[in-house]
């Protein structure tokens, strides 16, 4: 895809771009807005290195929304590896709010752009799965990174750590902070979210077979949909209307930030364990303080940065997606393709007062 054909093709799609142009602009960070940030730099073809030939192919990436900072970090490291494979053309547009049919009119925004690699965040596994289709049988291909769309309607997902992982690292880490026992209330995303649905019921899978976790007791789901004031809201809304809670797991970097600010002030701070998933930068204080203990988390910019390599080496034809295919993803190294079409990054941390300050994202 020329760089030509590509911006006459995305007049097409300016209408749906608008709104992101304007709000990464705000942004900030490697972040770029849609239609003007492109990538300039050339790579050499593939070699036995592991570099692959994008010089003629262009990428975008769609995050669940824009302005998340769980998001930009992801996005950053996104952007370093479609700079450093020589894509002719990199990107990031997407929705300003994480509703499960948003990013259905950018995908096909970059369809009639021809755009060569979609990475995208699902926000809904369905809803964007018919336009994914139509972007497949233009050409395009398709890696979904930290929510993953259906599996038909992609080529590879790219998962940050195991799921079941995940999920049995938060309830380890809040059977510690309460004892083993007690009730607990779980702070979501968004209700259709396929990861925060797939650690949930991991969650819940471990509490009911597992006799180390029989006097754990999940009370109550909520969903912030990833909205800092709402997510604060439901905080506010669960220890109100729960006076016997012990503890809130928020596996949402935006959830847990929200829950850890309400806590801070309240009369609640040391008494209700707060949990789940977060970033160090956004966590620092409240450990700091004593509001939050323990959490744990991935780094974001190796998300980005395996599903752009990933994205590269489908492209170039070195892989399918096929179980079993490995591709080099830069200086992470070789990854393979598992059951199910998905690539994982690698193992989650815990964070706490004696490491955080050693973790700067």
């Amino acid at each position: 895809m020329s760089q030509s054909r590509r911006s006459l093709a995305a007049a097409f799609g300016a209408m749906f771009l608008m709104a992101s142009m304007s709000l990464t602009a705000c942004s900030g960070g490697d972040q770029s807005a849609p239609g003007s940030d492109s990538g300039d730099s050339k790579a050499p073809a593939a070699s036995s290195d592991g570099s692959y030939d994008v010089s003629d192919a262009t990428i975008t990436f769609i995050p669940k929304q824009l302005n998340n900072p769980f998001s930009d970090v992801t996005l950053s490291g996104g952007t370093k590896a479609a700079k450093e494979l020589g894509f002719s053309d990199h990107q990031t547009v997407g929705p300003l709010e994480a509703s499960s049919s948003s990013q259905v009119s950018f995908i096909n925004a970059e369809v009639q752009a021809g755009t060569n690699v979609i990475a995208i965040a699902a926000n809904d596994p369905d809803a964007v799965c018919p336009a994914l289709k139509e972007a497949r049988d233009a050409g395009a291909k398709v890696v979904t990174f930290d929510s993953d769309a259906a599996k038909e309607c992609r080529d590879v997902f790219i998962n940050q750590v195991e799921s079941k992982q995940v999920a049995l690292t938060m309830l380890e880490m809040v059977s510690e902070q309460i004892g083993g026992k007690g009730n607990v209330a779980i702070l979501s995303a968004t209700a259709n979210a396929t990861n925060q649905n797939t650690w949930i019921k991991y969650m819940e899978e471990e509490i009911a077979s597992n006799d180390k976790y029989k006097d754990i007791t999940i009370v109550a789901k909520v969903y912030g949909d990833d909205d800092d004031t709402k997510s604060f809201q439901e905080a506010q809304g669960l220890l109100q209307s729960n006076p016997d809670l012990d503890a809130i797991v928020s596996p949402t970097t935006v959830g847990i930030a929200a829950t850890a600010r309400y806590l801070s002030t309240s009369e609640y701070k040391g008494k209700v364990m707060l949990t789940g998933l977060g970033l160090p930068n956004e966590m620092r204080s409240f450990v700091e303080d004593g509001t939050v203990k323990e959490f744990a988390l991935w780094d974001p910019a190796q998300l980005g940065y395996v599903a752009a390599y990933a994205g590269a080496a489908l492209q170039s034809g070195a892989i399918t997606g096929a179980v079993g295919d490995t591709f080099t993803a830069g200086e992470l190294g070789e990854r393979t393709v598992e059951e199910g079409g998905i690539v994982v990054v690698g193992d989650p941390v815990r964070f706490n007062k004696d490491n955080i300050n050693n973790y700067d994202f």
